[in-house]
């Protein structure tokens, strides 16, 4: 019996040594066979990557529906707290993708940081979050192109949505699948040309919204605010709740760490990119709900096309194929934006040895994981034929705020743990809780005492780095957390249903062919990383 429990006791510990081992800063070892990434995008590439990736069509509808249902016209103060909010995980990804500038994005740095049994669930959990995504944002194409045909009768038939054994498939976001996947096969800087293109007719159609609609506003002296609830007739709470709500029409800005193994100089363009992405979006954000909730009153807008009515609402009625075209290309740069980062992702795992070898191959001619990008593309096609997968948009959210939220715990990992600061060689199961509890304290009691020496003690000084750690990246996790909680149990079901699923491929596979399978333990090891301070030690 003592043997039994003996044997029990050291197959847990290894199982648990395999979730907590971490890898070193960079793989330069996996990558130094085969082919590489090629090194070719600049600042102004990764903001059109970043601005085409956020702005989706949610900005052509959520001013209707969050306006007349949650916030009236103070939505754009709910807008200014939603990106304030992102920008708290925002900075967090600068720092990380500045210290290690590799594909993989949250995945990457959670191995690092972490350890191995979290990266692989976050990993998991973006190949959700991008699939899901990819296939609502092409899904949600065809209704809008069908405006310029007269009508979804009017569209061609190859393209027009049919029902097929109880089924209604859509053709048109098939199509737009492979055509986008096939212009990701291309090369990195051809995708990033063509997502610049499309983001810039975006951003265009936007500011005429803006331009516009604030002309047409000053004459008609803003009548929509002047309205007898005033500016907050929900009150504070409605802002806040409004502001939860359209907090996940800045997701998108993490596709440009995906590409961080492109940049040319990354520790310079990354934190711009990311910085200027949001930033920009924020801005449009607000000033295109201030000018369409000043228009008419959020009681008279209609929640499926705010914009569109507002624009009629004044005989404008030629204004509604200007909106169409950006509500498109929007789609489209969301799609680019979510195809991209998925064949990085499934890379970055594949190189550590966590998914089959196949998704890691790299173009010879293209220097970018086609074979990954057309799996990614074929996936996502399948899906957005075949099923409606609106109602699977909260597993999206999911998949995001778990990333967010990993990053932000790496911040603190990475500022509060010394670099040769080992785990238990062999742990046993009940060391692991221990580690956990006397990291917090130890975490407490150094903040307690000195806490802008211990912010020093453990970063490096190149690239950008995170400001007021740990209270930002605390926050960051306490607004994730907060989201997360209220996605509702539905999500919650189905989210579990994925991650069980992926526990089992990481036990039955990815735990055996990791590239760590040796390894007892990993230490962090940060580039140009200080001796442990004194002042610490």
């Amino acid at each position: 019996m003592q043997k039994l429990r003996g044997c029990v006791g050291e197959c847990w510990g290894g199982f648990v040594g395999c979730l907590v081992r971490r890898k070193q800063v960079d793989s330069n070892v996996a990558r130094a066979e085969g082919f590489q990434l090629a090194k070719r995008l600049s600042v102004f590439d990764l903001i059109a990557i970043g601005v085409g990736a956020t702005i989706g069509a949610g900005v052509y509808i959520l001013v209707g529906t969050v306006a007349k249902g949650q916030t009236g016209p103070a939505i754009t103060i709910s807008f200014l707290i939603a990106g304030i909010a992102a920008g708290l995980s925002a900075l967090c990804y600068a720092e990380l993708a500045c210290r290690c500038p590799s594909a993989g994005s949250a995945y990457h740095y959670s191995y690092l940081c972490v350890g191995e049994g979290v990266a692989w669930l976050i990993g998991w959990s973006l190949i959700l979050e991008y699939t899901l995504g990819g296939a609502a944002v092409a899904r949600g194409i065809s209704p809008n192109m069908a405006l310029f045909f007269g009508g979804q009768d009017r569209l061609p038939a190859f393209l027009a949505r049919h029902t097929i054994f109880g089924i209604v498939v859509d053709p048109c976001a098939a199509v737009l699948v492979f055509i986008i996947t096939g212009l990701l096969c291309t090369g990195i800087k051809e995708s990033s040309l063509a997502q610049g293109i499309i983001t810039t007719v975006n951003v265009v159609a936007l500011l005429f919204v803006i331009v516009a609609g604030g002309y047409v506003g000053f004459k008609t002296q803003w009548v929509g605010y002047q309205v007898a609830g005033g500016y907050f007739p929900f009150g504070a709470n409605g802002v806040l709740a409004g502001s939860a709500t359209v907090f996940f029409s800045y997701v998108g800005f993490d596709a440009v760490t995906s590409t961080a193994e492109e940049v040319k100089n990354p520790q310079r363009d990354l934190p711009i990119g990311i910085g200027v992405s949001l930033f920009t979006c924020c801005v449009l954000y607000m000033l295109v709900s201030a000018v369409v909730i000043g228009l008419v009153p959020c009681s008279a807008l209609d929640p499926d096309t705010p914009i569109a009515s507002a624009f009629a609402s004044y005989g404008m009625n030629w204004a509604v194929y200007i909106i169409t075209i950006g509500a498109v290309t929007a789609l489209c740069a969301a799609l680019i934006g979510g195809i991209l980062p998925q064949p990085r992702i499934l890379m970055a795992m594949a190189r550590d040895g966590l998914l089959p070898s196949f998704f890691s191959d790299i173009n010879k001619h293209t220097h970018v994981p086609v074979k990954s990008t057309i799996a990614t593309g074929i996936f996502i096609a399948c899906l957005a034929f075949s099923m409606n997968v609106d109602q699977l948009a909260g597993m999206v959210s999911v998949g995001t705020l778990l990333a967010f939220t990993a990053v932000a715990v790496s911040i603190l990992i990475l500022r509060y743990t010394p670099p040769d600061f080992n785990l238990l060689q062999s742990p046993p199961p009940e060391s692991i809780d221990v580690v956990s509890s006397e990291f917090n304290n130890y975490i407490t009691d150094i903040n307690r005492e000195n806490p802008i020496d211990v912010g020093s003690g453990y970063h490096t000084q190149k690239g950008f780095l995170c400001p007021f750690v740990p209270f930002l990246p605390v926050a960051c996790i306490l607004v994730n957390t907060y989201l997360l909680i209220n996605l509702g149990s539905g999500t919650w079901i189905r989210v579990s249903v994925w991650l069980a699923i992926g526990v089992l491929v990481y036990v039955f596979y990815g735990r055996k062919h990791s590239l760590l399978i040796d390894a007892v333990y990993m230490p962090i090891v940060l580039e140009n990383e200080h001796e442990i301070d004194d002042t610490i030690s």
